[in-house]
């Protein structure tokens, strides 16, 4: 993955998080309860920001010359997909059962950005 391709995921999530921020504060209120609909601005607020998370590491990969940061930025991808698609889905069908995946994605989140810190530790000019 180069960070041209990070920077094409970041906004197609950054994109469809907008899509689904409006679409549950519009769209959503009459028919989901008020849990439920914390949970879909839940999924929306982790997708926007690990979207603008992997902006930022496809911005600083090319200075680090780190696989480890765009490797990272897949992972933050996959936490989206993840977390915020498990969670989508329960709001969306009360299925509590997906709960049991969401935190695979909190998971992927958390070692992502421990993959953006071991890039920045080991740097050196």
């Amino acid at each position: 993955m180069s960070d041209r391709h990070l920077v094409l995921l970041a906004a197609l999530c950054l994109m469809t998080g907008v899509g689904a921020g409006a679409f549950g504060a519009h769209g959503l209120k009459a028919w989901l309860s008020a849990d439920m609909l914390a949970v879909w601005q839940t999924a929306v607020l982790y997708q926007m920001i690990h979207g603008l998370g992997m902006l930022g590491v496809a911005a600083i990969a090319p200075h680090f010359a780190s696989k480890l940061l765009l490797a990272a930025g897949v992972v933050m991808f996959a936490g989206v997909v993840i977390f915020s698609g498990s969670l989508y889905i329960l709001a969306l069908t009360g299925i509590r059962a997906l709960g049991a995946i969401t935190p695979i994605g909190g998971v992927a989140f958390i070692a992502a950005w421990v993959m953006v810190a071991l890039a920045a530790w080991r740097f050196r000019r």
